[in-house]
């Protein structure tokens, strides 16, 4: 199984990116960033200024209830792509031949507990809890 950033949206800012668009993202474990998010944060980490400020408090803090209802859809989105990304992570193990005792070890669960969580969505029923 080929895991691909088409698709994908920046984990920061909610911004589609990735291939077939003309902003790259970049990233691992499921977290990924595009390249404006990238350029934002280096800009911010060398500038004392912003910095302190940023240290200071959190985004959320300032926002209006407006802001922070309108963010809700786009952290939605972000966790639902890291719920996919694990989704095809445990795919890659399956393809792998990586048994689903081995995968639940991993977890901290059992291994029909993770059969259950991620069998049923990828249509590996090769091997049953």
């Amino acid at each position: 199984m080929a895991i691909s950033r088409h698709g994908k949206i920046c984990s920061f800012c909610g911004t589609p990116g990735g291939p077939g668009t003309d902003l790259p993202l970049v990233g691992g474990l499921g977290a990924q960033v595009c390249s404006t998010c990238v350029d934002d944060f280096h800009a911010l980490l060398h500038d004392e200024n912003q910095l302190a400020g940023a240290r200071g408090s959190s985004p959320w803090d300032t926002m209006s209830d407006a802001d922070l209802l309108a963010t809700l859809p786009r952290i939605i989105a972000s966790a639902e792509q890291n719920a996919a990304f694990a989704q095809e992570w445990v795919g890659l193990l399956r393809g792998r031949a990586i048994s689903w005792a081995e995968i639940g070890r991993a977890l901290g669960v059992s291994r029909q507990a993770a059969w259950e969580r991620f069998a049923k969505k990828s249509g590996d029923s090769s091997a049953t809890a």
